[in-house]
């Protein structure tokens, strides 16, 4: 077994599996790479563990006993846990890919997995989540009505508040700060989640899509899809 890269703080991963082996796995290999490592193996007891402490980042199975990975995500959204959730899915799974970053989700595994690979995108996902989205000079950002207030970590279009998750934050900020401009999927990867997916666009599509709903939904559209090469920010041209 490959040794995930190391890293020098101790952050708390919670591991929600049913799977004891797979517990086994990612306590070993994610201990080794210098996470503090709690396992759970359903939801009163994942649900349990983040009460007492909420963890700095959660691995989540989809197929789990008596409530699913998703029910779990929504739950613990509801209840303004907003730490960093990786999905471990089936392969070739898409219909649960979607579902899980739709419902709030910031990443995915698919099984069977490599431990190396979800080190590495625990270790991502705790960067961005930290590193938060770079800061222009004037605090502000705007494109038509729509504005983005780092200072204050808000986004408003047309003055009212857009409730965006982190990631999704992110991508509107990059967005934002290269409007007007085509930006493939894979720049898209590299820029806000920091690596690429092995071709897999996925991941971007949905959080493209999110986004749109939130902040183009019944109002003049400033995220637009260039087919066949990404997408763009920008004022719709008058006719």
């Amino acid at each position: 077994m490959n040794a995930v890269e190391t890293h020098r703080t101790t952050d708390r991963v919670l591991v929600v599996d049913d799977d004891p082996g797979i517990r086994s796995l990612l306590i070993s290999a994610l201990g080794f790479a210098g996470f503090e490592v709690e396992v759970a193996g359903d939801l009163t007891e994942a649900l349990g563990k983040v009460d007492r402490q909420p963890p700095d980042v959660i691995v989540l199975d989809v197929m789990l006993p008596g409530a699913d990975g998703f029910e779990i995500l929504q739950l613990l959204r509801a209840r303004a846990v907003a730490v960093p959730v990786l999905f471990l899915t089936a392969r070739d799974a898409v219909e649960d890919r979607v579902r899980g970053l739709s419902l709030g989700g910031d990443d995915y595994v698919t099984k069977p997995f490599s431990v190396v690979e979800v080190g590495a995108r625990l270790q991502a996902l705790l960067r961005r989540a930290r590193g938060g989205a770079p800061v222009p000079e004037e605090d502000s950002l705007r494109c038509a009505d729509l504005e983005i207030n780092d200072a204050r970590h808000e986004v408003r279009r047309a003055g009212e508040l857009v409730e965006l998750s982190p990631t999704e934050y992110r991508l509107l900020h990059h967005l934002l700060s290269h409007q007007g401009q085509v930006l493939s999927r894979a720049q898209i990867l590299e820029a806000v989640w920091q690596y690429d997916f092995g071709g897999d666009t996925v991941v971007v599509e949905r959080f493209v899509s999110n986004l749109r709903r939130k902040i183009d939904d019944g109002r003049p559209p400033l995220l637009h899809t260039v087919r066949g090469v990404g997408y763009t920010l920008r004022e719709q041209a008058a006719k």
